[in-house]
């Protein structure tokens, strides 16, 4: 039913123009007005989640910085943050809620995905037949996504939570679980995936203070003259982007190294005091 709800929504939702008013990228507040007056579009500026979380929360208590910002439209520097093109469309600059009240909606998919993931492991005793279950519906769902991509009929947008985004990331879930589980539980090579037990040992509290960024902006609200000065920052410059010359590569060594990792150790080190964070 909530999966019936967000397509029919998406698809059927008239959106009309809209304006907001700029507080962050000029130094006077600006009123821009975005043209829309469209059914069914996906793309950044007149999708139905937008106007549904507009409608609802008023546009003035949405994210100022949405991902959109990152795109080729609105920078050079796409897909890394930079300044705006002189060519920039309004929307480069307008709110947007990335987990919004629509798109929780279409993400109650993927939750009810993980919970049939769970239930073959407690329905199921033999490896072959959890695994049949768990590749079949895994590859079922990136061809899925796949086809819904290629095809435009509905592209991969995490931001809207899109039912091509579901499939292939519910899909590519059950694909790497179902290999993991293989070198874990049927083979028995578990030491070095001991990181993965600790972190889920201490699930909600990585998901706290490393997914939502806490640790990350407590420490960043130390620096030196400038915020662009603070530690994270420059473990982020020195130790990673300007060694490989690369902010792509840079980038994501820091986030297998300096949060995953990390983070991995530290849930490590929690787990030996047996120090863990529940309800």
């Amino acid at each position: 039913m909530a999966f019936l709800i967000y397509m029919i929504t998406t698809f059927a939702l008239y959106v009309p123009n809209w304006s907001f008013v700029d507080h962050v990228n000029n130094d006077e507040p600006k009123r821009y007005t975005v043209i829309c007056g469209m059914r069914g579009h996906l793309g950044p500026a007149c999708n139905a989640v937008g106007y549904v979380d507009r409608q609802t929360w008023g546009v003035n208590h949405l994210y100022s910085q949405p991902v959109w910002r990152r795109l080729k439209a609105c920078t050079f520097s796409s897909p890394s943050e930079g300044p705006f093109r002189d060519d920039a469309p309004s929307w480069c600059l307008a709110p947007f809620e990335p987990e919004g009240l629509l798109s929780s909606i279409s993400a109650i998919l993927s939750g009810t995905i993980g919970i049939h993931y769970g239930h073959v492991l407690i329905h199921f005793k033999s490896h072959s037949e959890r695994l049949k279950q768990w590749f079949s519906m895994g590859f079922v769902l990136l061809v899925v996504a796949i086809i819904l991509h290629f095809t435009d009929a509905i592209p991969i947008n995490k931001q809207l939570y899109s039912f091509s985004y579901v499939c292939f990331t519910a899909g590519a879930a059950g694909i790497i679980f179902s290999i993991l589980y293989i070198l874990i539980d049927v083979w028995g090579i578990r030491t070095p995936f001991l990181f993965l037990e600790w972190i889920g040992m201490n699930a909600m509290l990585v998901y706290v203070l490393a997914a939502e960024g806490i640790f990350a902006a407590f420490v960043n609200g130390w620096y030196y003259e400038d915020p662009e000065k603070s530690l994270v920052h420059w473990i982020k410059k020195h130790v990673f982007i300007n060694v490989w010359n690369s902010e792509r590569v840079g980038t994501l060594l820091y986030v297998i190294f300096a949060e995953i990792t990390f983070w991995g150790v530290v849930a490590g080190v929690l787990h030996k005091l047996k120090i863990y964070w529940k309800l």
